[in-house]
């Protein structure tokens, strides 16, 4: 190995490829996932232990704020389900070339945005 390459630490000045940025944000996104699971799990306790619990529960989401939440979870969700189905395409062969990658990477990218505005839309 050639001990005079250069080695740049600092990973603000890299600039990655959109399939590594999608890639990157596929894992924040099912890490942001599991913890709107338990919100939402947590929220699920709630609204089932009494009618009042839930009317409470329903007045919660209507403030801005825990819309938002919601609405974050639901992004990750649609963000991770539509990066997963592009990694299950490449694993059966579909988009493995790097123009694949990067078309499958740009095309699941809009698929998301697309899903993220149209739960944006039903939250509020």
């Amino acid at each position: 190995m050639n001990k005079k390459r250069p080695v740049n630490l600092d990973l603000w000045t890299i600039r990655f490829p959109i399939p590594a940025l999608v890639s990157i944000t596929h894992r924040v996104s099912g890490v942001v996932l599991l913890a709107g699971i338990l919100i939402l799990m947590y929220m699920l306790d709630a609204s089932l232990a009494s009618e009042e619990s839930f009317l409470d529960l329903q007045a919660l989401l209507a403030h801005p704020v825990a819309k938002l939440v919601l609405w974050a979870v639901l992004a990750a969700l649609a963000y991770h389900l539509v990066m997963g189905l592009r990694h299950l395409l490449m694993d059966l062969g579909i988009g493995e070339s790097l123009q694949g990658g990067r078309r499958g990477a740009v095309i699941g990218v809009v698929i998301a945005v697309i899903m993220i505005l149209a739960a944006g839309w039903l939250v509020w």
